[in-house]
């Protein structure tokens, strides 16, 4: 089974639902079962199996859109899970 690792940044442009979207969009992500969400003060990374992770993600995204009209989505997709590879020095 492939996976993906997906490393998003979210960024509304309606100032007054910045942190309320943003978090909205995480927890939806975390209701999908298989999928690993993490986060930190930068970004969002999902990992799981390719098409699980890449259809909910983009799902996600065009409901954002949908909704707000104005986001920027910055969006990494890295083939592998690396959620578990440790940063090297």
């Amino acid at each position: 089974m492939m996976q993906i690792s997906i490393e998003i940044s979210l960024y509304p442009l309606a100032e007054e639902k910045f942190k309320t979207e943003i978090w909205a969009f995480i927890k939806r992500l975390r209701l999908v079962s298989g999928l690993k969400v993490v986060t930190n003060g930068m970004s969002t990374q999902v990992f799981g199996e390719y098409d699980l992770a890449t259809s909910h993600v983009m799902a996600e995204i065009k409901h954002v859109h949908q909704t707000l009209n104005a986001a920027v989505f910055v969006c990494k997709f890295i083939g592998g899970d690396r959620s578990e590879v440790e940063a090297e020095i």
